[in-house]
């Protein structure tokens, strides 16, 4: 499509009414479902790694919770870049080549799962580019918030980021499926049989069945190549001041675009090697996980500043955001919201399996998690019920939020938040040290789901605060620095997850939680809910 060079003023009611709606509208709804495939594409090593669990894949249950930390690293760093693609590069240019970019995970993915003696570092790999789909979402919430008038904004960001979330759920429904049959014939390599039970959304698969589990990285070729045409063909640049007056070429957009993803790839890989353990293809220095965060983003920023020209000159204009305390706070509770989700979702179908679906029984004084449990629940029936939950009650979030403020909305789901992960800590400890642990997944589960529908809410709330906190030109970059800090969340959790469950204490996991859910509500209190605050909203 034609760029649009001069003139777009979406909140002129008349411009809206004449040309805005209909292009901004288009360009959503391009958008959605490339920002769908590419949390699908990010997040499908959490079902990944269950299957492979069921395969026999020879590897440890902790090695294989690094493949989802890995991804969730990747993609929350590569949001700190991708946070400032659109004014240098322009919406319909940047969409276009982070989508196509995607196309590379899931067609290695595809290979490299056909042999279960291919090597943990391959996967790991792999899971490392699986964070372009992370990435994308900086970019792609930046670039719908310039097309929307303010009054509009909490409903679209919702719709974009909770439709694009529900590429978690689509890919947990779509991948246990798909896995179930050659869809790919010839081309898509042989079956394998499973050692353990499987299962999709409509029931559990038996021990010796046959499975695909290399069309869970095929399938997203079927998407992505028509999403990278439309994209191309679809979508709009906005050249006015505001948003991106200076873009290149296509070539040299995409040029921009490739070495600034590098960069965050590069700093990624240095805190990943830095803390994982030899056994994992790490240095084994075992540098702790939150001095690894915060020394990756630094780095990220550090060296994304430093890069001369245009993009460094670029780049402390946007940078400006960090002068503004608002950053940092709606930083901290959009972690607290979006962080959980993505968080949660990584790691909720491992978790079931790994806490439910074995039996926690005592020999000789040792308690033990090996045996399985014939009783339990199939992760892969029940995992997307909670990410589907979450992503199809945000755009509601947003709604509310337009009509009775966003703080408000955010402060209550704080306040579920807390009593649900204490509650769901409960349930998983009594599990966790039980022979039947199937007796307390019911309540453990819906609690989960609960807290799902509360991130939910809360990711659509936040977007409202934002809108009205911010000037036009720093809320887009905002947009994407906070989802940058949150998407960590995606990382920090399985990992938290994967050590606690080795600890055998997995309730300290939700602890700790709700502890940080705890100072987000006094947060939120003290800085947007206040009378006297400078943002009252209300």
């Amino acid at each position: 499509m034609a760029d649009i060079t001069t003139g777009w003023n979406p909140e002129d009611s008349a411009f809206w009414q004449k040309e805005g709606k209909k292009v901004a509208n288009r360009n959503l709804w391009i958008s959605i479902p490339s920002l769908l495939c590419g949390f699908a594409v990010w997040l499908y090593w959490g079902i990944i790694t269950v299957q492979m669990l069921n395969l026999g894949f020879p590897f440890a249950k902790s090695e294989l919770f690094t493949l989802m930390a890995i991804a969730g690293l990747t993609g929350a760093t590569l949001r700190i870049p991708s946070s400032f693609f659109i004014r240098l590069c322009g919406g319909r240019n940047t969409i276009f080549f982070t989508t196509a970019l995607l196309m590379i995970p899931a067609f290695g993915a595809g290979v490299a799962l056909q042999n279960p003696e291919t090597p943990l570092w391959v996967f790991q790999l792999l899971a490392l580019l699986s964070g372009f789909g992370g990435g994308n979402f900086a970019s792609s919430m930046s670039n719908i918030s310039f097309f929307f008038p303010k009054k509009q904004q909490g409903l679209a960001l919702g719709l974009n980021a909770g439709l694009g979330n529900f590429g978690v759920t689509t890919m947990q429904i779509l991948v246990p499926l798909f896995m179930t049959f050659g869809a790919f014939g010839a081309m898509g390599g042989d079956p394998m049989t499973l050692v353990n039970s499987s299962g999709t959304l409509i029931g559990k698969i038996p021990a010796g069945s046959e499975t695909y589990i290399q069309n869970a990285g095929f399938l997203w070729l079927l998407f992505l190549v028509p999403l990278a045409f439309a994209g191309w063909f679809g979508m709009n640049n906005i050249r006015t001041e505001e948003v991106s007056p200076n873009i290149s070429a296509p070539i040299g957009s995409f040029s921009k675009i490739t070495f600034m993803l590098l960069i965050g790839l590069f700093t990624a890989t240095v805190g990943l090697w830095l803390m994982l353990p030899e056994s994992a293809n790490g240095s084994g220095f075992g540098v702790p996980k939150e001095l690894v965060l915060v020394g990756v983003i630094a780095a990220t920023v550090f060296l994304l500043k430093m890069i001369p020209g245009e993009i460094g000159t670029s780049l402390k204009r946007q940078y400006k955001i960090f002068n503004n305390k608002h950053t940092w706070v709606m930083s901290v509770i959009y972690t607290m919201t979006f962080g959980s989700f993505i968080g949660f979702s990584a790691a909720f179908a491992l978790a079931i399996k790994v806490i439910f679906g074995y039996s926690h029984i005592m020999i000789d004084g040792v308690m033990t998690h090996d045996t399985i449990n014939v009783n339990g629940p199939s992760a892969l029936m029940y995992a997307w019920m909670g990410p589907f939950i979450g992503a199809l009650i945000r755009p509601l979030g947003g709604w509310i939020s337009d009509k009775v403020g966003g703080a408000l909305v955010t402060q209550i789901c704080a306040v579920v938040m807390v009593a649900c992960a204490l509650a769901v800590a409960y349930y998983m400890k009594a599990a966790y040290g039980s022979a039947t642990p199937e007796e307390y997944f019911v309540p453990f589960f819906v609690l989960f789901l609960i807290l799902f529908a509360a991130t939910g809410i809360g990711n659509g709330s936040t977007f409202r605060t934002i809108a009205m906190v911010f000037p036009k030109e720093q809320a887009g970059p905002v947009l994407g620095w906070t989802s940058a800090v949150a998407a960590y969340g995606a990382f920090y959790i399985p990992k938290v997850f994967g050590e606690q469950i080795k600890a055998a204490t997995p309730e300290y996991a939700l602890y700790g939680f709700a502890a940080f859910y705890a100072v987000c509500v006094l947060v939120n209190y003290y800085f947007y809910l206040r009378k006297s605050g400078e943002f009252y909203n209300p």
